[in-house]
């Protein structure tokens, strides 16, 4: 399958959250999918596959603190800090959260330490 490397048309925005300007694009529609980017990344890396992904979804990309067109803070970068702008910005938007997935691993019967199970 081959795919178009056309730029999509900006919808970007800057949201205030946590005392940042959080810049984020939107494309597309229906059920949000939020993308983001490694470290050293933007959101325009995800540029190729949005056309594809803006047909069934409203695509967010952002760009983290100190990243893109975010501004960088004062002090280090850290993940915490950014999953909180993450959370800030789906609160911002008014995206409903999905429901609770509870995934659990299946059980296996371990031996403690000392036992053996063969007699």
């Amino acid at each position: 399958m081959e795919y178009a490397l056309t730029r999509m048309a900006n919808d970007g925005h800057y949201a205030e959250v946590n005392g940042i300007k959080l810049y984020y694009e939107t494309h597309g529609a229906e059920r949000p999918l939020i993308l983001l980017h490694g470290g050293l990344g933007s959101g325009e890396m995800f540029g190729p596959i949005l056309p594809m992904l803006a047909e069934r979804h409203q695509v967010i990309t952002v760009d983290l603190q100190g990243h893109g067109r975010t501004a960088d803070i004062d002090g280090p970068i850290d993940i915490r800090l950014m999953a909180g702008d993450i959370a800030a910005l789906i609160d911002h938007l008014g995206l409903s959260r999905p429901p609770s997935r509870r995934v659990s691993a299946p059980r296996r019967s371990i031996p403690r330490s000392g036992r053996s199970k063969v007699r």
